[in-house]
């Protein structure tokens, strides 16, 4: 059984928004992550941090962006150096609101990699409705979360 999920929530702004809300660095900071390197840029590798709980800088590696449509990343899996796929889909809906989807894929076929996929497709779920209230109503729900 391959180890992969799919997460998604719709979000009450175009497309273009949504779509920044992830590429940009000082937006994703506002919401997610503590510190980013850069955007995400294909063929980059930017640097990611978490604060809460804190967690050191670690590559995120951009595969491909379609501008307001597609962000493929790839990353460490946390097993024997496994590296997981992510892919973030942007889909309008209507003029004013964006399906956001994020699948994850890689890891290996063992106990402690279902506990990981289990982890990060929870913590992709979050992410996703802290960019909602973030880019709907310009709060931090991740911030004194931890």
């Amino acid at each position: 059984m391959e180890l992969k999920f799919r997460v998604q929530v719709k979000i009450q702004k175009p497309v273009a928004e949504v779509f920044d809300g992830v590429y940009n660095p000082q937006k994703l900071t506002g919401y997610f992550i503590s510190e980013a390197s850069g955007p995400l840029v294909e063929g980059t590798t930017v640097q990611w941090a978490f604060s809460e709980p804190p967690v050191p800088p670690f590559p995120v590696k951009v595969r491909q962006v379609i501008p307001n449509a597609l962000i493929l990343l790839t990353w460490d899996g946390g097993e024997d150096n496994a590296e997981t796929r992510v892919e973030m889909r942007f889909e309008p809906v209507d003029a004013g609101s964006t399906l956001v989807s994020i699948a994850e894929s890689g890891w290996k076929e063992t106990p402690q990699g279902l506990a990981l996929s289990y982890g990060n497709c929870g913590g992709w779920m979050h992410m996703l409705m802290c960019l909602k209230a973030y880019l709907e109503h310009g709060i931090n729900l991740r911030k004194g979360c931890f």
